[in-house]
């Protein structure tokens, strides 16, 4: 995997405005060594706890937009502190991290960094953190938001109106159908067959 060193100057052109000196104050107090990385389909972060003398090491994909990057770093750090906590006594997404990310992100969150649309649904996420980004759909439809690229004639499943005709990765027409819980039925046209949808899931939009 091609992996990209920085110093950490270089660090800020990731970052939103205003987090540059706390995210540097953790990473220096915790002896942490931070990787941006390409992008990856499975994870967008990870951690590696401190051993036989080495660092800690933090991993974030180099493609997230600022504001992504940053809650993805937060994530991360929050492993971070519950190791240093508890070591691996505790689950690696148990209460003792939901608190500690909670609290880590109500702490950049009393900084005035997100716009007010991701600082409110960070504010759900306080409540009950999720192990992971998947698990966050409503705080990630905010957040693809602010991504720099966007496809033209695409969007998302959740963001379509009922009925909306859309055609799939693989080239399949399909009708937008009802939410249920947090997927979404949609009827391939071609067939009738009823399939499941990520609210998350890009698609073209087919326009009448």
């Amino acid at each position: 995997m091609a992996k990209i060193e920085h110093p950490l100057a270089a660090l800020n052109a990731y970052l939103p405005e205003g987090a540059f000196d706390p995210v540097v104050q953790l990473i220096n107090q915790y002896k942490v060594h931070l990787t941006v990385t390409r992008a990856r389909k499975s994870v967008l972060g990870d951690y590696r706890h401190a051993f036989l003398g080495a660092n800690h090491k933090i991993t974030v994909n180099g493609n997230l937009n600022k504001y992504e990057f940053l809650i993805t770093l937060l994530h991360e750090l929050a492993h971070l502190l519950c190791f240093e906590q508890y070591r691996n006594r505790v689950e690696a997404h148990g209460k003792e991290w939901k608190n500690i990310y909670s609290a880590l992100l109500a702490s950049f969150i009393q900084l005035g960094i997100f716009p007010n649309d991701i600082q409110k649904s960070l504010q759900k996420t306080l409540l009950n953190p999720a192990a992971t980004a998947n698990g966050e759909t409503a705080l990630l439809l905010v957040l693809r938001k602010y991504d720099a690229v966007k496809k033209e004639g695409h969007s998302f499943v959740a963001h379509l109106a009922e009925g909306t005709l859309f055609e799939s990765l693989k080239g399949r027409i399909f009708r937008r159908g009802k939410k249920r819980r947090i997927r979404i039925e949609c009827v391939e046209v071609a067939t009738g067959h009823v399939y499941s949808f990520s609210a998350l899931t890009e698609v073209k939009v087919i326009q009448p």
